[in-house]
């Protein structure tokens, strides 16, 4: 009873960790798979809290960037400390937008599908609200990109971790 008891504590906190490192804004879900497989978890559990984790910021992201964003942008824009944070944010969105507005939700699917740094569920979110694209229809997009990064960044984990063993 003790074995199993400490083995469920485990497996739920190595889940909630791979959950939360998914949602940090520059780790996502890059970071979270090999966290979580390193960390014991089975690969397919690892992704599913990382595709889980790294999908729970998108629809705030989406929605207050919306409502907020462009009267609280334009002010911060204007700060001597955050505005060419702000500026240096917008260009990186509207350049990652470039092949999300040529192909819309195909293209917001292969932005956030591909596992390189910048792109994930945080820009596609940004880059969505930006161009104006629906909740309704952003999300499904985010979600069939993060599924596909998790094959992709798995495959590769596994792959290294087979190398290294």
């Amino acid at each position: 009873m003790l074995f199993s008891e400490s083995f469920f504590e485990t497996m739920t906190h190595e889940l909630l960790m791979t959950f939360l490192v998914a949602m940090a804004p520059v780790i996502e879900l890059r970071g979270a798979i090999p966290a979580g497989i390193a960390s014991g978890l089975p690969p397919a559990l690892a992704c599913i809290a990382a595709v889980a984790g790294n999908l729970v910021p998108a629809p705030f992201i989406i929605v207050y960037i919306r409502l907020l964003g462009r009267r609280v942008v334009s002010w911060l824009r204007g700060t001597r400390f955050l505005g060419p944070k702000i500026v240096w944010l917008e260009r990186r969105a509207h350049l990652k937008g470039r092949l999300v507005r040529k192909y819309r939700l195909a293209g917001l699917v292969i932005l956030v599908g591909i596992p390189l740094p910048g792109t994930g569920a945080w820009t596609g979110a940004l880059v969505a609200s930006l161009l104006d694209i629906r909740l309704r229809h952003a999300l499904p997009a985010i979600f069939l990109g993060l599924v596909i990064a998790a094959a992709i960044t798995t495959a590769i984990t596994l792959g290294v971790f087979n190398l290294l063993i």
